[in-house]
């Protein structure tokens, strides 16, 4: 066994898509789905360039002195 994802593979699990939603239900998977990896690297790319402050941990006692 080569590898998992071979052309063949790769076929045969487009067939299976083919048949559980059909033809119209497809792109509409295909779009949802690319919207969201699109928004997953976005979040990705902010969240490592924004650092969260921070946090001050001592109590609200010593704060008011």
């Amino acid at each position: 066994m080569e590898g998992l994802l071979q052309p063949i593979h790769l076929v045969f699990i487009m067939l299976l898509l083919l048949i559980f939603f059909g033809g119209k239900k497809l792109p509409e998977l295909g779009r949802g789905l690319g919207a969201g990896i699109k928004e997953f690297k976005d979040a990705l790319k902010t969240g490592m360039n924004d650092q969260p402050p921070p946090v001050d941990k001592k109590p609200e006692e010593e704060k008011k002195s």
